[in-house]
């Protein structure tokens, strides 16, 4: 296991420094890494790392949410409220209605099949865009707009409302009865989540204003509570659904609006932690990609990725109407919400572990969405953003 994670750390640091020479994000050549490092192509990575893999990325994640969080100021999210809300849900939508109208024609899915594969791919990746956001919201980028703040929000929300829409389709699959959770499932999860993140992150705020304790010991709390907040999740998921991650990313907010002292100290112990968080994520998200599986698919599939992206554009840009965002600034969100990578690796094999015919289809097609979209939206922001976004001081 030693070697695996010296050969992670250190293949991953010198490619992406490479990559970085020539203006192409560092986290490509993580993904790059994990890719040849993992089971499907080298298979350097050990065995106990990767079962541990799913764990290992949500720990990540929960980094750069908590991170996010501390970063925000709640009454910026009250002013993009709307438009974070209609981002939410919108570009998804219009991209799951895309693969409905081209799977059947281009890869002859059913119309069930369809939908739990337009699920699978509507999902945009945090992991990606969380970390460019913060950098934007640190350089002043977008800031009298609080065009980070919507983007970051609207992907967060974003996940929520296709993970709940795969698990019904899916169900709807293999009971052979259409579910109708969905209609209460979305808002109660955005409600508990955010009802259940203030409520940690002022409790966190009076334990700490209380007792005396090193910053350190603060973000070992934070992060045992966000463990607490995903375990609830799951535990009570087969009753009720809660957003865990959206929970996390509150509490940083709260501590944020209710102590802003202590959550600039924090942010900085998170951004040490996130060198190595990073790593590890885009790492272990590469080495779930098997390549050989997009060997399979022709141009058809490519066809539909991309007339997928086109109509969840659409999407983005019909959801930004009736804000104050003139085009450039409005294309620069079109850009970020491309890139797709942690939930594509996370549910794009569960179809054909559940015994759906078309699963490893569904598989290649989330992985081919994760080479084509990761590399498309992080450069596109790294390459744009000075362009599109008006910098504030």
């Amino acid at each position: 296991m030693l070697l695996s994670i010296a050969l992670i750390i250190l293949i991953a640091l010198a490619m992406g420094k490479l990559l970085k020479m020539v203006r192409i994000p560092p986290i490509l050549g993580m993904l790059l890494t994990g890719i040849l490092l993992g089971p499907f192509v080298f298979d350097l990575i050990d065995d106990r790392i990767l079962t541990l893999s799913a764990e290992l990325r949500q720990i990540a994640l929960i980094v750069i949410l908590l991170r996010a969080g501390l970063s925000l100021k709640l009454e910026h999210l009250k002013k993009i409220g709307r438009p974070a809300l209609l981002m939410s849900f919108i570009p998804a939508t219009f991209e799951l209605l895309a693969v409905l109208i081209l799977g059947p024609i281009l890869l002859d899915l059913s119309f069930l099949e369809a939908a739990i594969l337009g699920s699978i791919l509507a999902a945009v990746s945090p992991a990606v865009v969380v970390p460019k956001m913060l950098h934007l919201m640190e350089s002043g980028y977008g800031k009298k707009k609080h065009i980070p703040e919507l983007i970051l929000s609207g992907a967060s929300l974003d996940d929520i409302y296709v993970i709940i829409l795969f698990t019904s389709f899916l169900q709807a699959y293999m009971t052979g009865n259409p579910s109708f959770h969905l209609f209460y499932q979305l808002p109660l999860s955005i409600i508990l989540g955010i009802g259940l993140g203030l409520f940690l992150g002022y409790m966190s705020v009076q334990f700490f204003k209380r007792f005396h304790i090193r910053d350190t010991i603060k973000v070992l709390i934070l992060f045992a509570l966000s463990f607490l907040l995903i375990t609830l999740e799951l535990t009570l998921k087969p009753w009720v659904s809660i957003s865990g991650l959206l929970a996390v990313m509150v509490l940083g907010g709260m501590i944020h609006h209710e102590y802003p002292i202590l959550a600039k100290r924090l942010v900085g112990k998170f951004e040490k932690i996130w060198v190595i968080a990073e790593i590890m994520l885009f790492v272990l998200v590469g080495a779930a990609v098997d390549i050989s599986l997009v060997s399979d698919l022709g141009f058809q599939a490519i066809l539909l990725i991309l007339g997928a992206l086109m109509f969840r554009s659409l999407g983005v840009y019909l959801a930004l109407i009736k804000t104050n965002l003139i085009f450039k600034e409005r294309l620069f969100v079109m850009i970020a919400y491309l890139p797709k990578a942690t939930v594509q690796a996370a549910i794009g094999t569960i179809p054909l572990a559940s015994g759906i015919p078309s699963g490893h289809l569904m598989l290649s097609m989330a992985v081919l969405a994760i080479l084509i979209t990761a590399p498309l939206g992080a450069i596109g922001m790294d390459f744009t953003y000075q362009s599109l976004l008006a910098k504030e001081n």
